[in-house]
């Protein structure tokens, strides 16, 4: 279970970052090709209703942002103003981050309770009441979007789900801390799939800049006071 758990944010992004490009990219492909007057074809792309398309792709952004924010605590790659707690002594540094670790799982849980009062107030009671067959009396259906007429409720599900989904987050790097005594940590200068090359030896930075040709400004340098250097200790010997 928690193998899945540990991915669930990575398989989420992934599937709603790639299925909202792909539609973008028919729409944008849907509006151009109806601007050409192709006998049949024409009338055939205009019987084609896209307007859906930016409304659902708004909604998955909202849902990747959500669950986004989850990933980047599991993952440490949420900017932090750590300058003062690093130069604290080592003890009382981890009083502080776990209190900062508590803090943002409090308030993400509360944030998380209040998404899900609000979504069952705006129409989740009424759907899952009616799923089960129950009498819903006067529970509200509840509003639901322009253009897809999806219950707005589903939409709204986003805060509840990421948000208890970032207080887990919160909760598990301060368990990992405590057992461990570090924080996960990630590299914003590294670039996934891109292997960084091994640093020169100490004394030879300066051959990272040269070419090959040596038609780069600084060889060009290189070279001509190295020949004035050498002209001159071979006069020293004459």
């Amino acid at each position: 279970m928690m193998k899945v758990l540990d991915h669930l944010e990575e398989w989420l992004i992934t599937f709603l970052m790639g299925t909202a490009t792909v539609i973008i990219f028919v729409a944008v492909m849907h509006r151009y090709a109806t601007g050409f007057a192709i006998p049949g074809v024409q009338d055939w792309l205009l019987g084609l209703n896209l307007g859906w398309a930016q409304e659902l792709c708004i909604i998955m952004f909202v849902w990747m942002a959500k669950f986004g924010a989850a990933y980047g605590v599991r993952t440490g790659i949420h900017v932090g103003v750590d300058v003062l707690i690093n130069r604290l002594q080592e003890g009382m540094r981890g009083k502080f981050i776990v209190f900062g670790l508590l803090a943002g799982a409090t308030f993400t849980g509360i944030v998380g309770t209040l998404g899900a009062a609000f979504v069952w107030e705006n129409g989740a009671h009424y759907a899952i009441f009616k799923f089960f067959g129950l009498a819903t009396g006067d529970v509200p259906e509840g509003p639901t979007t322009p253009d897809l007429e999806w219950p707005t409720w589903i939409v709204y599900s986003a805060v509840p789900f990421g948000s208890y989904l970032m207080c887990f987050r919160f909760l598990q790097v301060m368990v990992s801390f405590l057992r461990t005594g570090s924080l996960p940590h990630h590299d914003h200068g590294h670039v996934e799939g891109v292997e960084e090359e091994p640093l020169p030896p100490p004394g030879e930075e300066d051959k990272v800049f040269r070419m090959d040709d040596e038609l780069h400004a600084r060889d060009l340098l290189d070279k001509s006071q190295s020949q004035r250097d050498g002209g001159q200790s071979g006069g020293a010997r004459k």
